[in-house]
Order: structure tokens, then C-alpha cells, then sequence
């Protein structure tokens, strides 16, 4: 199975006027794209043996960079690692949790972060919603915008 594979990030320049300047691929106030050393590129709009040319490129707060799960929510909007997700099951009850990249040699995947108890996973929390297809996820916003999303959660 094919994944694409792309990051989002915050770019560093607030001028919206020099922003609207730029034609960058967006998800919000995210530019999307490939990244590299601090910067989100577009796809490459013309190459030679010489040279690469990407059709944009937008430094980024490092801080702020995250990559695409592959999985949409409920709306059919990507999900992002940093996205927080309310997530709820068929019995109407939900909870909210932040996508993290649990990456070390015994568990690398994309997960959720601050499950609350009551919510029992045999596993991979994010990979079992999206299987069993009896819960639902909505990106509600991203912890690097909506931190107060996260206030008193548990």
C-alpha cells in the first residue's frame, strides 16, 4: 500500500501580506508540502541535470512541523500528527486526544496521546478507531493552535 507522504508547518513569517504573496499549498494557517531544514517545499515545478526548481518553498517554525497520518476524519479532512482529535464512540460519549508519532524501535506508529482510562485499546488506539469504524474522529484543531482544547480534558 502506497502512503503519501507529507508534513505541514507554521511558517515563520506573519506578514499576511507577504504570505498572500506567496502561492503555497495551505491547510489552515499550515503550509503543506515536503519538508527539509526548516522549510515546507512544493512539488518540483521544473528540473534539469543543473537544477531543482519546487513550485514554492516557505520557511517554517521547526517546532511546529508534522506529518500526515494517510487517514482523513469524519469530514474527509487529513489528519496531521499534532492535529487533536474528539473522537466518539456509537454510544454518543467522546473524549479528546492529540496525534503523536510514537516513533522508537518498539512501537513506531502514529497514535493518541491522553486517552482518558475509561477508554480501553488492545492496541494502537488510532489504527483500531480506523478499523473497526465504530468510532469517529474530527479534527477539532491542533496543539499548536487550540491549546485550550487540551485544558481540563482528564
Amino acid at each position: 500500500m502506497k502512503r503519501e507522504i507529507k508534513f505541514r508547518g507554521l511558517p515563520t513569517c506573519k506578514d499576511k501580506d507577504e504570505l498572500d504573496y506567496i502561492n503555497f499549498d495551505r491547510d489552515g494557517n499550515f503550509a503543506v508540502g515536503f519538508y527539509e531544514d526548516g522549510y515546507i517545499i512544493g512539488k518540483v515545478a521544473d528540473a534539469s541535470d543543473d537544477y531543482i526548481y519546487p513550485e514554492f518553498w516557505v520557511a517554517v517554525d521547526r517546532n511546529t512541523v508534522g506529518q500526515y497520518t494517510g487517514l482523513h476524519d469524519k469530514n474527509g479532512r487529513e489528519i496531521y500528527e499534532g492535529d487533536i482529535l474528539k473522537v466518539t464512540g456509537e454510544d454518543g460519549e467522546s473524549y479528546v486526544a492529540t496525534v503523536k508519532w510514537f516513533g522508537d524501535e518498539d512501537y513506531p506508529a502514529f497514535d493518541l496521546a491522553g486517552i482518558p482510562a475509561a477508554w480501553n485499546y488492545d492496541a494502537n488506539a488510532l489504527a483500531t478507531i480506523f478499523q473497526s469504524g465504530v468510532e469517529t474522529c474530527e479534527v477539532i484543531g491542533n496543539i499548536f493552535e487550540d491549546k485550550q482544547l487540551l485544558e481540563g480534558k482528564q
